[in-house]
């Protein structure tokens, strides 16, 4: 855990992609030059961007990633976890055990 408060909050976390980066390189043991270009590729932006606010809000609200702000009817807590495991192709224990549960 204290790995992954390091990643986020050093790219920024959910102002950012910080949070999306710090789970490829949990999950799927990426260095984190290549955990960038992963989720800059599954994002459709250039590495340099994830860092940049103006340019992740939009993405963040548009794919329902979770924001700082919540904003009315948009994705948060395990809902934007499940859109953050579904974009990037990986498991997340908890929104596995949510599924297991409610769905």
């Amino acid at each position: 855990m204290h790995l992954s408060h390091i990643m986020a909050a050093g790219m920024g976390g959910l102002r950012t992609a910080g949070d999306l980066v710090a789970w490829m390189q949990m999950t799927q043991k990426m260095k984190i030059n290549a955990a960038k270009a992963y989720v800059a590729e599954k994002l459709g932006i250039e590495v340099i961007e994830l860092s940049n606010e103006d340019v992740m809000r939009p993405i963040r609200e548009q794919l329902g990633l979770g924001l700082v702000t919540a904003v009315a009817g948009s994705p948060k807590g395990i809902r934007a976890k499940r859109k953050v495991a579904e974009l990037l192709g990986i498991t997340i224990n908890s929104v596995e055990l949510f599924k297991k549960d409610f769905f």
